[in-house]
């Protein structure tokens, strides 16, 4: 099994929206922001080839969203068709897309617009995996969450019956003999994260559990998550398995960091050992 991660392109959000309630004067020594307060996010799919399978997990904003929509999202880079082109992997080669949660820049490129407005699937050739449980949680979207559940990006794989279901349980499972699914819902109801073993190591892939590097810090949670104080019990829990196991994160949305290992210091907390720059 090979494990190597795709950037999909980069877009902006607020700083305080993602750090939450750790000020500004201590997160943005960590990371940068702009002038108006915006930092650049990376977009990160994880490409696993085992077999004759390809899947890619995430799929980034895509290109589909209106000029005006763009704007304030500042998106950038090329989009997940012309990243996978680096990687010599054409479209038609990735036989699954699993999707962690449906807000849209993790499921946006499932789907693509041509330079006549039409829309089509971006992997015809490819199972899209969604959880059954998240899925009702995105059309029926609560006032928080809306601006993000954007449903042109997903309802058209349903209808074209490009989706197989994944069921929620609290537990995990094993979606293959060595890739594991364990389910999360402090930052959306039912996101799924994976861990994946290859020959030399496991890798963790937490979306949005864990968006950066920074994130590691129990006090770091987005605003955006829909239950925040139980995002930090999750995170604990999901970092003891990664200190457990000896594994490797790798972080959807960090422009510095790509990757990292990490142990428990002296204190008890969480730390970055070995970082891969992005």
């Amino acid at each position: 099994m090979k494990v190597s991660s795709v950037v999909t392109g980069y877009f902006k959000l607020d700083g305080g929206a993602m750090f939450g309630i750790v000020p500004k004067s201590i997160w943005e020594k960590k990371y940068p922001a702009d002038e108006n307060n915006m930092c650049r996010w990376a977009m990160r799919s994880l490409l696993i080839e085992w077999g004759d399978r390809k899947m890619l997990v995430d799929t980034g904003i895509g290109n589909k969203q209106s000029a005006k929509w763009q704007s304030f999202f500042y998106p950038e880079g090329v989009d997940v068709i012309g990243n996978l082109d680096n990687v010599a992997i054409l479209p038609e080669e990735i036989t699954d897309v699993f999707i962690t949660h449906l807000h849209f820049d993790h499921v946006g490129g499932a789907l693509y617009k041509d330079k006549n407005d039409s829309v089509f699937v971006t992997f015809p050739n490819a199972t899209y995996w969604m959880c059954d449980k998240h899925y009702e949680w995105a059309i029926n979207p609560n006032p928080r969450e809306k601006p993000s559940f954007l449903q042109e990006n997903f309802i058209p794989l349903v209808d074209q019956k490009k989706v197989k279901w994944l069921p929620y349980d609290l537990n995990g499972y094993a979606f293959d003999d060595d890739i594991f699914i364990q389910f999360f819902n402090g930052h959306t109801e039912a996101m799924m994260t994976l861990e994946v073993n290859d020959s030399k190591r496991k890798y963790f892939y937490p979306a949005d559990l864990l968006p950066s590097h920074c994130h590691i810090g129990a006090s770091y949670v987005m605003a955006y998550d829909v239950r925040p104080l139980l995002t930090m019990n999750e995170k604990e829990i999901f970092l003891n398995r990664v200190v457990e196991s000896n594994g490797i994160i790798v972080f959807e949305h960090d422009q510095l960091v790509e990757s990292a290992s990490i142990f428990k210091n002296e204190k008890n907390l969480f730390e970055i050992k070995d970082v891969i720059s992005a």
